[in-house]
């Protein structure tokens, strides 16, 4: 078959999808994948909670972000659905008022599941990078891993592994310590 007779997708392909299947287009293809399962919603929610007070509020931390869960990121011509992302407020000083960000995050996390560890680690993860994201944490929840990324030279390097109950301290959030077992239930 050739790449001609395959469909392009579009936005409207992402509206379209039930409530319980989230849509990407990578590379003018439609991804889809069911919402996230319990534990990998636990470890993105604890996540979140651990990063927001500090960093987004300011609370005990420096303040200066903004950190969203599923973000819609319609960044060059794909739409990505990262489970965290996070932006320097220097960088994107507004709030936007859209549906969607359009500015390139920071950083983002991607919390690893059967039905979407390889679509992050081998389509998303260097897209990431060449769409200039700064800092990138691949999270499993099942072994109790965290790997931190971050971009040099167009390239991941990785700059940290974490596993079980590690206190976790790495850039870009490296002003705050928490346990790694705090993600899990």
């Amino acid at each position: 078959m050739s790449n001609q007779s395959i469909k392009q997708a579009t936005y409207q392909d992402i509206v379209d999808l039930p409530d319980n299947i989230v849509g990407e287009i990578i590379n003018a293809q439609l991804e889809t994948h069911p919402r996230p399962a319990p534990k990998h919603g636990v470890a993105s929610s604890s996540l979140g909670a651990e990063l927001v007070s500090p960093f987004q509020k300011g609370k005990g931390g420096p303040g200066g972000w903004w950190i969203i869960d599923e973000p819609e990121c319609h960044l060059s011509v794909h739409i990505l659905v990262p489970d965290l992302a996070g932006w320097r407020k220097q960088r994107m000083p507004v709030f936007p008022e859209t549906a969607w960000f359009d500015v390139v995050p920071d950083w983002v996390c991607e919390i690893l599941s059967p039905s979407t560890e390889r679509l992050d680690r081998i389509v998303k993860t260097p897209l990431y990078a060449k769409l200039g994201v700064a800092n990138l944490w691949l999270i499993d929840s099942n072994l109790q891993t965290l790997e931190a990324f971050q971009l040099r030279d167009s390239h991941w390097l990785l700059t940290g592994t974490f596993a079980n109950d590690q206190a976790v301290s790495i850039a870009p959030f490296a002003e705050h310590t928490f346990l790694l077992s705090d993600l899990w239930l």
